[in-house]
């Protein structure tokens, strides 16, 4: 009997311990499923929300798209409005770009040369006389050559002269060659030319009474620009485009040349062949950047524009003909024409 009922309770106190460890292993896992079921109710919590905010987000963003489409309609038409007035402004500047501009000005200039008038008779059968386009004052150069200049006040003040008394002398540390000096900016420009040598470009202060640059010309001879004036071997103008020489390359060469300098430092900027014949050339003027070349012919007749060279449209060369009444020098910033000879053009 004893060993039958130590072997029920040993069966008995094992099947106890397996029910206990079995009932701890289901609440185990009954726990890790309720944390699983946890963790689920969360991640779906958390899509909905995402996808609630998700949601929103594309309403604004459909919102502002809206928005933006709409700014852009309304900015694109104040673009166009814009691009509208724009045109408008760009037509009315061209007009008066072209009513008011420098190049409509010398046009106007040139065209509305009328009439000559004497102012007086001075001095030698050649020479010519000036201004400084900034100042009152008129300079003549009398004769060909030459190492003084006469300067007055005024254009009425030489007119009104017996013949260049009253004006002030002006001595000149060397002497000028030809009547084709120009006065710019309180500086006297002229070409000093000796035999042997190449041309020479004085610039002398007025108000100093120095010279202050000197720059060489190397041409292959000393040919005269204008063949009915042989004293002038070199031109110089000045306009509103800075200063100007007119010169002939050689004595074979058939055209006047335009070399345009720098008034401060006499630099050479640049050269063209202004392909105007020097034949029967006798002198020229330069207005805006544009030489005007007159001719004559031999005996003296009336002078004539025969060649015209614009060097700021790439060269342009016209010819062409119209009548002058005088050998004419183009002054900055004035209505004159002035003279190379006796009398002077005058704008009316």
């Amino acid at each position: 009997m004893k060993p039958v009922l130590f072997l029920l309770v040993s069966t008995a106190w094992t099947l106890t311990g397996a029910q206990y460890y079995y009932q701890g292993l289901m609440d185990y896992l009954e726990n890790r499923l309720l944390a699983i079921e946890d963790r689920m109710q969360f991640w779906h919590e958390q899509s909905i929300r995402f996808h609630t905010e998700m949601k929103d987000f594309k309403k604004l963003t459909a919102e502002a798209m809206d928005g933006l489409k709409n700014e852009h309609s309304l900015l694109q038409k104040d673009i166009e409005g814009t691009v509208v007035q724009v045109d408008r402004v760009e037509r009315e500047m061209e007009y008066v770009e072209t009513q008011t501009s420098p190049r409509a000005y010398c046009v106007e200039i040139i065209s509305s040369i009328r009439s000559v008038k004497i102012l007086k008779r001075v001095g030698s059968p050649k020479g010519m006389w000036t201004r400084d386009p900034r100042s009152s004052r008129v300079y003549v150069f009398n004769g060909t050559s030459g190492d003084s200049v006469s300067q007055f006040n005024s254009v009425h003040d030489f007119s009104s002269s017996v013949g260049v008394a009253g004006s002030r002398q002006i001595r000149l540390p060397s002497e000028w060659s030809g009547p084709g000096s120009a006065v710019y900016n309180g500086y006297l420009y002229y070409i000093q030319h000796e035999a042997d040598m190449d041309l020479q470009v004085v610039r002398y202060d007025l108000l100093s009474g120095l010279v202050t640059d000197i720059a060489m010309f190397p041409v292959e001879s000393h040919a005269t620009v204008y063949t009915l004036n042989p004293e002038i071997v070199a031109d110089l103008a000045a306009d509103d485009e800075g200063l100007w020489l007119l010169y002939a390359a050689s004595d074979s060469e058939p055209n006047i040349n335009l070399a345009k300098m720098d008034p401060a430092t006499l630099d050479i900027e640049e050269i063209w062949d202004t392909r105007c014949p020097r034949e029967n050339a006798e002198a020229a003027f330069v207005v805006c950047g544009t030489v005007y070349v007159v001719y004559n012919t031999r005996p003296a007749s009336r002078p004539r524009i025969q060649c015209v060279f614009d060097c700021q449209r790439r060269g342009d060369q016209r010819r062409g003909s119209f009548a002058l009444l005088s050998q004419e020098v183009w002054l900055p910033r004035q209505s004159e024409i002035q003279p190379r000879g006796e009398t002077a053009l005058r704008l009316g």
